[in-house]
């Protein structure tokens, strides 16, 4: 079984608005009338929403802008209300913003100890979600990470994460 990995919208962002006019442009042609296009705001508003649906659902959303809205210009609230209310999606430096400010915080009620702290609290998240991944499978966790398994396994154990039921399973043997 050969494995291909598809990103999600929502990790191609910067796609959004190529796509977005592409799909315009081509319901527009299928349905012999005049092309439409996005306000600079409602753009930004496509960029920031995650996309459960994928492209599909950007491709859907198009047609029927194309159909649905009355004006040549696509303003926010054309879109649909689900869409409009939609809680945009956290910005993906938005995390280094919180690491500064438990930096912040760690130099003065922790000074001498804050590096420690963050590099075992990195390695746990980085570990966790990656063993999640790989339905615990500790060798394709370690790959993904771009760690050797000795590497994974001995930070298992130091981060006390051996608990976390994670598969020692050797390479090219899994159960799936």
């Amino acid at each position: 079984m050969i494995r291909v990995r598809l990103p999600s919208l929502r990790e191609r962002r910067e796609d959004i608005p190529i796509l977005a006019r592409h799909f315009l442009h081509r319901s527009a042609q299928e349905l012999g009338v005049e092309g439409k296009r996005f306000s600079d705001a409602a753009l930004k508003h496509l960029c920031s929403l995650d996309f459960s649906g994928n492209v599909r659902q950007l491709e859907n959303l198009c047609h029927w802008l194309t159909v649905m809205a009355p004006g040549q210009l696509l303003e926010l609230a054309d879109l649909p209300p689900e869409l409009r209310e939609a809680v945009p999606a956290t910005p993906a430096n938005d995390w280094e913003s919180a690491l500064a400010n438990e930096v912040e915080r760690l130099l003065g009620s922790d000074p001498g100890q804050v590096h420690m702290k963050l590099t075992h609290a990195f390695e746990r998240v980085l570990i966790n979600r990656a063993l999640a991944h790989t339905g615990g499978r500790r060798i394709e966790a370690a790959q993904a990470l771009g760690i050797g398994r000795n590497t994974i396994t001995r930070k298992i154990q130091e981060l006390g994460l051996d608990s976390s039921g994670a598969s020692e399973d050797r390479e090219g043997s899994s159960a799936r």
